[in-house]
């Protein structure tokens, strides 16, 4: 299951990525800027939560630049990967326990809290993407499938 999230925040990793180069071509489309600000910052306090410790502060739709962007996706990544190393399988049973940012409190098991992670930052990619076609950007690939059927052709 380890392996299996580290595939999984590998691929969010590499698929925000080719998003932030299209958005970096095209800074007058500024929507994709404030929704993956958002994503970054998302990422960043559930992983407070699944370690235990205060979220981080500030608001939840901050005011960053696409051009810190790169640098913040490879500090997520890098921390997420971390903390996923640190799991034994019984780990990704364990509830965790939150609050949100209107103090209400929650429980989740962190594989279900590491699979939101994932689909949220691909929720918000698709929202990134349908701005950037409106503006005339060629979309790359980025299913996950063929991210996975790439990283088999490089073996």
């Amino acid at each position: 299951m380890k392996s299996y999230f580290i595939r999984l925040f590998n691929y969010d990793a590499h698929a925000s990525k080719q998003v932030t180069a299209l958005m970096l071509k095209r800074p007058q489309v500024t929507q994709p800027t404030a929704l993956m600000a958002h994503m970054l910052v998302a990422q960043q306090t559930w992983l407070k939560r699944c370690k235990h410790l205060p979220a981080p502060g500030g608001p939840l739709w901050p005011d960053w630049t696409a051009e810190s962007f790169n640098a913040l996706i490879d500090a997520n990544h890098a921390e997420w990967t971390a903390y996923l190393e640190t799991l034994q399988l019984s780990d990704f049973d364990t509830i965790i326990t939150y609050t949100n940012t209107k103090g209400e409190a929650f429980r989740n098991t962190l594989s279900d809290i590491l699979a939101h992670v994932v689909n949220h930052g691909t929720h918000h990619r698709a929202q990134i993407g349908q701005y950037l076609k409106q503006a005339g950007a060629e979309l790359p690939i980025s299913d996950y499938i063929f991210y996975i059927r790439t990283l088999e052709d490089n073996l």
